[in-house]
């Protein structure tokens, strides 16, 4: 190892894990959201969902009129 992964491990990106709580799956998609009350219209919040939890997810924000959009994670 050497540079900056000799101090914080390997250099690959780290795995992307899912926001539900308890989970620790990978993600693969991420859903966009903002609570128009704290930000911005243009400011957009991250959450990563894996396949099992991202209609859940979706939902959970939906209901509470955050969700913006959502997007594949690619490498």
């Amino acid at each position: 190892m050497t540079g900056l992964s000799s101090l914080f491990g390997s250099a690959e990106a780290p795995e992307l894990q899912c926001s539900r709580k308890g989970c620790t799956a990978r993600a693969d998609q991420r859903l966009l959201w903002n609570n128009p009350a704290i930000h911005t219209p243009d400011r957009r919040k991250v959450w990563l969902a894996c396949p099992e939890h991202a209609a859940w997810l979706e939902q959970y924000l939906d209901e509470r009129g955050l969700f913006r959009s959502k997007e594949p994670i690619t490498p």
